[in-house]
C-alpha cells in the first residue's frame, strides 16, 4: 500500500459532492423564498429553515470527509494535515452554532471564518519542498491554490458588505476548498503509481 491509501479517493471525492448536493437539495426544499445568488449556505442550515436537516447533514458529512482525508494524506506535511483536519472540525462547529433564522450571529460567523481560513491555508502548509513531491504538494501549486482560495474569501467578504452576490461567492470558494483535497489525493496516488516505491516527505531528492 502506498503512503496515501486508495480509500482516500472516496473520502476526498465525496466532500464536494456532498456539499453541492446538500445546498442544491436544501435550496429546492426551501423554494422560491430562498435566493442562492444573494443568500449564504448558512441560511439553509439555520433553525427553522425547511431544508435545515439536509444542509446540516451535508455539513456533518463534509467535516467527516475532511477529517478522514487529513488522516490518510500522509504524503503531506503535518501542519497542512492538521489544518485540513481542523477545517473539518470547523464544519461541525458551524452545525453546533447555526445561524439564526434572521439576522447575524457572531459565534457562527467566527467559526465559519476560522473554517474558511483553515481550508484556504492548508495547501500551503501541506507543501513539501522536496524535489520528488507529487505536483499538488509542490510549493508553486500549493501557493496558487491558497492564493485562489484567499482571493475568493476576500470576494465573499466584499459581496457580504455590499449585500451583493454573496451566495455565489461563498459557493465558489467552498466548492474549491472541498475539491482541492481530492486533487491532492489523486496527485499523490498517480505519483506513487508512476514512480513505484511510495513517496515519503523528506526522502532523498536524488
Amino acid at each position: 500500500m502506498g503512503v496515501v491509501p486508495r480509500w482516500a479517493l472516496l473520502s476526498s471525492g465525496c466532500a464536494p459532492v456532498l456539499l453541492v448536493g446538500g445546498w442544491a437539495i436544501a435550496a429546492h426544499i426551501e423554494g422560491p423564498a430562498y435566493d442562492p445568488v444573494t443568500q449564504t449556505i448558512s441560511v439553509l442550515a439555520a433553525y427553522g429553515a425547511a431544508g435545515f436537516w439536509v444542509m446540516t447533514g451535508a455539513l456533518l458529512a463534509l467535516g467527516a470527509c475532511h477529517l478522514l482525508t487529513a488522516w490518510a494524506l500522509r504524503a503531506a506535511a503535518l501542519p497542512g494535515r492538521v489544518a485540513l483536519g481542523c477545517g473539518g472540525l470547523s464544519a461541525f462547529g458551524v452545525v453546533l452554532l447555526p445561524a439564526p433564522s434572521s439576522g447575524g450571529s457572531l459565534r457562527h460567523g467566527s467559526v465559519a471564518a476560522v473554517g474558511f481560513a483553515l481550508m484556504a491555508v492548508w495547501p500551503l502548509l501541506a507543501a513539501d519542498r522536496g524535489g520528488a513531491a507529487p505536483w499538488a504538494l509542490r510549493p508553486v501549486a500549493s501557493m496558487v491554490a491558497t492564493a485562489v482560495m484567499l482571493a475568493g474569501a476576500v470576494w465573499f467578504v466584499i459581496e457580504m458588505r455590499q449585500q451583493g452576490a454573496a451566495g455565489v461567492a461563498e459557493r465558489l470558494v467552498t466548492f474549491l476548498q472541498s475539491l482541492w483535497p481530492f486533487v491532492v489525493v489523486t496527485s499523490c496516488l498517480r505519483h506513487s503509481g508512476r514512480d513505484g516505491p511510495p513517496y515519503w516527505p523528506g526522502a532523498a531528492d536524488g
